[in-house]
């Protein structure tokens, strides 16, 4: 009977050079949101900050009066706006890219039940964007304007008020297109979507709301400083700003960080 042979592992040295360990770097895979392709998606995309911005313009006497009330009072006109716009205008989809199914030949005398059906499909996504943004956004955004210094113990309506429009601004179109994909959210989070109208409206409001804030400490004594209004002002300034920068100036690219 053989013995039986230990096997050792091989001395000999690979001519193959070392293989570099496989890469970490992230690649996005979002595509700048494009509207849908119907005259009225693109009338009304013209449309709707001119109507958003001069309802906020109107209000503003009585917001420097009262902002509490007049902010509560502007909520349901504005959320109204925005889920015009969300089912007028933008695809339900990843990555801004509109899912098109094929649509069946009509049967005689269904054509108008068909047609209310394709606009609830689109309703019931934008009021469950509405919904998240009001229960996820809408606080985190208020924390995050305490910490940028917003009163802690004071104005806790205030605070509440001008978040709840700010994440009406920032969030509810990219609750709409994105869902609660986590890989797409991932890009929002890291500012790392291309540039779009929504995503230039989302960019603009923050940065809008932080330079509104500069107005508050000076000693001018006017009316408006008082808090929130020039940060509100500034988010709605800045969204109409950041539209037009994402759609017509930096459309596609991506925010760029240093490492």
């Amino acid at each position: 009977m053989s013995a039986a042979t230990t096997i050792s592992p091989s001395t000999t040295t690979s001519s193959s050079p070392p293989q570099d360990p496989p890469s970490r770097t992230w690649i996005p895979t979002s595509t700048p949101i494009t509207l849908l392709p119907t005259p009225t998606a693109r009338l009304y995309h013209h449309i709707h900050p001119i109507l958003l911005l001069s309802l906020f313009y109107l209000s503003f006497p009585s917001l420097t009066a009262n902002p509490v009330s007049t902010l509560c009072k502007l909520l349901l006109p504005i959320t109204s706006l925005q889920i015009l716009y969300c089912v007028l205008c933008l695809p339900i989809a990843k990555a801004g890219v509109l899912r098109v199914k094929p649509k069946p030949k009509p049967k005689p005398g269904v054509k108008k039940t068909r047609e209310l059906g394709i606009v609830w499909e689109k309703v019931v996504p934008a009021i469950l964007a509405t919904l998240l943004t009001f229960l996820l956004a809408t606080p985190l955004t208020t924390i995050i304007l305490i910490l940028f210094g917003a009163p802690l113990t004071t104005h806790l309506a205030h605070n509440l008020l001008c978040a709840t429009h700010m994440a009406l601004l920032m969030f509810q179109p990219l609750f709409y297109v994105y869902g609660v994909d986590a890989v797409m959210w991932k890009e929002v989070c890291s500012a790392f979507l291309p540039w779009d109208g929504v995503w230039g409206g989302t960019v603009g409001t923050a940065v809008g709301a932080w330079c509104g804030a500069a107005p508050i400490p000076l000693d001018w004594d006017r009316d408006w400083q008082k808090w929130p209004i020039t940060i509100v002002t500034g988010a709605y300034i800045g969204w109409g700003i950041g539209r037009l920068a994402g759609e017509f100036l930096f459309k596609g690219m991506r925010i760029q960080f240093d490492t």
